[in-house]
Formats: structure tokens, sequence, C-alpha cells
């Protein structure tokens, strides 16, 4: 889905990603292991995302892509009159996690992390996955 975006499509997607991820208060370092970017990438190159330069053409990328904006779309329909609300859900430990917060399970976990993170947020996606 996401190769079959123009490159300026491109870089608005990569500057929304970068939003969303500052907006989850990730660091730095959190940003480039959730992206799972190219092993040699800067730190640097978060700045260009953030400037609109398209992420790597690469399909595990495009997949995590994909994932964060499912949480976040999720994220937006729970809280639909409090956007704050989403990110301070991402930072809480939840029984459903086993006491484990979201943002580190995405993390920690790489794209299992981000599949069960959606799972439970998306029941539509959850039910999709499970056909």
């Amino acid at each position: 889905m996401m190769k079959n975006l123009s490159e300026n499509e491109k870089g608005t997607l990569s500057r929304s990603i970068m939003t969303i991820l500052e907006r989850w208060g990730l660091n730095t370092e959190q940003q480039m292991t959730i992206l799972d970017l190219p092993e040699k990438t800067p730190t640097r190159a978060l700045r260009k995302y953030r400037d609109g330069q398209p992420f790597p053409d690469d399909n595990n990328v495009y997949r995590r892509l994909e994932h964060i904006i499912g949480i976040a779309d999720a994220l937006r329909t729970s809280y639909p009159h409090n956007p704050g609300m989403g990110a301070l859900w991402m930072k809480q430990k939840s029984k459903h996690f086993r006491e484990r917060v979201p943002l580190k399970i995405m993390v920690e976990d790489g794209l299992d992390g981000l599949m069960r993170v959606r799972s439970h947020l998306d029941c539509a996606f959850d039910w999709f996955d499970a056909k």
C-alpha cells in the first residue's frame, strides 16, 4: 500500500509519523527502534523525516508505519474529545498487558509488540488479522 504513494505523499506520511511518535513521548533512540530503521541510519535522519523526507523504501519499515497509523487512529477514536488521553494511555501500565506499558511493549517487542497494542485497541484489525 505505501509503495503506491507519491514522493509527496510519502513525505507527508513521514512528517505525520514523526509527529505521532513525538506526541507519544518517545525519545530519539526509541523512535529509531520502533521504526526499525536500517542499522547505519544516523539519528540526525529523524530531523529529515520530521521535515518531510520519505522513510526508507523498506517493507519492514512500511509494516511498522501501518501499525503506528492504526494505533494512532484507534487512540483518536477511543478518545475523540481529548487527544492527549491517547498519549497518556500509551504510558500507563495495563492489566491487559500484564502491567506493562504499551509504549515499552512496542519498543521492546518490535513488530510483535506493535501488533499486540494495535490488536488490543482496534478490534477490526484483530478480527481481520485472525482470518
